[in-house]
């Protein structure tokens, strides 16, 4: 399947798709079968992961990498659980995976990585640390950090980091994406699109040298900007004429349904138990 056809699992969404023993936890973990190798993206937030694979029939141990989008604690808070069960293997991750995150809105103000470095370094994680583009497995690429260019993709206000001791908006260097090369275009899997959508598409097209966009899967980030931002993100989805659309997680239950109705039978929801063939034909 490397380079032409992908099997994504949704292993961890805020929702549940299937009976069959799952648990739905705030976050997000998805599996990519290729080929060459299986990717593990994000692992959710607290460890559910390995429960929901289990009732899958999915083994983890079989996983060869794992790739994490950004240093949150609902995409990082399974980090642990997972490496105790696989054991030793890369992780992708941005120099600023670890960086202190806050939630303005949030009762418990704190939302980064719930581990340290060396907790996960011992459990068995080999962190690859990368800024540039990486193609990680024959048609996989790890997007790097993604450059800003558009004018309308502010980010998220109410979240913030610390430099010393001085409060700023976070930048979310570290928001990574996956990309996917298929025969029918580009496959952009996203974490929570802190980068914000558009950007992270055309840096996809630049990296893959793919002008063709078949489709966008994971979290978008949409229910959460302004709705200057929802419009202008909408109006460039259509512009492409995607062939899949599977938003969830931070997309929103309202924006889920916005899209369901938009996009028709191109959009599929996407919660836990989900499984994808890519491209379908």
């Amino acid at each position: 399947m490397g380079g032409s056809g992908y099997r994504i699992t949704v292993l961890v969404e805020n929702t549940v798709g299937v009976a069959a023993g799952l648990i739905g936890e705030f976050g997000q973990c998805l599996l990519i079968e290729t080929e060459g190798g299986k990717i593990l993206f994000d692992t959710g937030g607290r460890g559910w992961l390995v429960n929901n694979a289990l009732a899958l029939g999915i083994d983890l141990k079989t996983v060869d990498a794992l790739v994490m989008s950004h240093g949150h604690f609902d995409h990082s808070g399974g980090m642990q659980a997972f490496l105790r069960l696989r054991g030793r293997l890369p992780v992708y991750a941005h120099p600023d995976f670890f960086a202190p995150r806050f939630n303005a809105a949030g009762k418990n103000p704190y939302i980064g990585v719930p581990f340290c470095r060396e907790e996960l370094v011992s459990s068995g994680a080999d962190f690859v640390f990368t800024q540039e583009p990486a193609e990680i497995r024959p048609g996989v690429w790890v997007s790097g950090e993604v450059p800003r260019k558009t004018d309308f993709e502010p980010g998220d206000s109410r979240l913030y980091t610390l430099r010393g001791e001085e409060r700023m908006a976070d930048p979310f260097r570290d928001d990574m994406s996956i990309y996917c090369v298929t025969p029918l275009g580009l496959l952009v899997v996203v974490g929570c699109a802190h980068a914000g959508l558009v950007n992270i598409i055309e840096h996809g097209r630049e990296v893959t040298g793919l002008a063709k966009v078949y489709g966008v899967l994971g979290g978008t980030h949409l229910g959460m900007v302004p709705p200057a931002q929802q419009e202008n993100t909408i109006a460039y989805l259509r512009n492409l004429s995607p062939q899949f659309i599977a938003a969830n997680h931070c997309t929103g239950l309202a924006m889920i349904v916005r899209l369901a109705s938009l996009f028709g039978p191109v959009f599929r929801f996407a919660p836990a138990g989900a499984g994808f063939t890519l491209p379908a034909e």
